[in-house]
């Protein structure tokens, strides 16, 4: 592996991996309401442009990571939602 390409996929692979303390946190406390929907929901738009961007170029370390990343911010939206409940039961 070329020093390109190595950069290339630890700083996608450190980028994809920057929800998971946040979203193990949400799974062990069941608390969200410091998670700004907002962030994720860009954050989405984004990595989902960088998959499409890495299927233009057919270069699978950004389609890779940049999906896993996507996944990642799906699963927060997702704990937010679930754990968003007040006590009646609604969404907050």
């Amino acid at each position: 592996m070329n020093l390109k390409l190595a950069i290339g996929v630890t700083a996608g692979t450190l980028t994809a991996i920057a929800a998971a303390p946040q979203i193990f946190k949400a799974i062990k406390t069941k608390k969200v309401a410091h998670v700004s929907p907002l962030m994720f929901i860009i954050l989405m738009a984004g990595n989902g442009l960088w998959c499409w961007y890495g299927i233009v170029l057919k270069d699978w370390p950004i389609i890779i990571t940049n999906s896993f990343s996507l996944a990642m911010d799906l699963i927060m939206l997702f704990l937010k939602g679930r754990y968003s409940k007040n006590v009646s039961g609604n969404a907050i």
